[in-house]
């Protein structure tokens, strides 16, 4: 199909109301998402609208949590690539609640959308995963990435001689890279409360309306969840740009 046929999302919402505990101290006096990588004097949320917008959103909402004025502050500070609304829950309503809440700030309601956890690093052609998700009519499409395993792995034969050490290799198994791209209609599929991961993409998959977009070859994608990864993640910036 070519990209006349399709038709991308514009308006997307980014979950930023993490503790994590997981990269204290930096996570002390500011969200996850505010994190900076070192070296690019911008944090991660930072980085991540700017890919959206170059993505073609031109709306975001955000939902907060964990010290949100910190985040706030910044978003008033800074001079931003789209548009971006922020919401923070009066209450906890669980990770598919705290989704459909923020959903409902989006200024299109019928039109599709993004959704990205607010502690992902990664690059690759969304407008691709929209194309991806409108092909095979899902009312949900995760992005699936192969992180490499973090130990050093073993290979063997079948009478158990070593053969190989191989550094760090690729998982056999894909995961769930925190990108997503919902219908329009999927924000009334979620729960008013609890895990949309426990209850309707289960649901999704039994029905066949949940798609797995694999990144593209190539395609960087890193999980920001400890003080290594910050290292790692400046470590391959340096090489590979933004």
């Amino acid at each position: 199909m070519t990209g006349a046929a399709h038709s991308y999302p514009t308006q997307a919402v980014v979950l930023a109301g993490g503790q994590g505990s997981r990269l204290r101290p930096y996570t002390d006096d500011r969200p996850k998402p505010m994190v900076e990588i070192p070296g690019t004097g911008t944090p991660i949320i930072g980085h991540q609208l700017n890919w959206l917008a170059d993505e073609g959103v031109t709306d975001a909402v955000i939902s907060c949590g964990h010290l949100a004025e910190v985040l706030q502050d910044w978003l008033d500070r800074t001079q931003l690539p789209l548009r971006v609304t922020t919401v923070v829950e009066t209450e906890p309503l669980g990770r598919g609640g705290g989704l459909k809440y923020a959903a409902g700030f989006l200024p299109r309601p019928d039109e599709p959308w993004y959704a990205t956890n607010g502690d992902i690093w990664t690059r690759f052609p969304l407008r691709e995963m929209a194309a991806f998700h409108q092909e095979r009519d899902a009312a949900a499409t995760l992005a699936l990435a192969r992180p490499r395993i973090p130990w050093g792995a073993v290979e063997t034969d079948a009478f158990g001689h070593v053969l190989d050490f191989i550094e760090s290799p690729p998982s056999p198994y894909l995961i769930n890279a925190g990108v997503y791209v919902f219908s329009a209609a999927f924000r009334e599929l979620l729960p008013a409360r609890g895990d949309h991961e426990r209850t309707t993409f289960p649901r999704l998959a039994r029905e066949r309306r949940l798609a797995g977009y694999p990144l593209p070859q190539g395609s960087y994608w890193r999980a920001i969840d400890t003080a290594k990864d910050l290292t790692e993640a400046a470590a391959e910036l340096a090489v590979r740009g933004r």
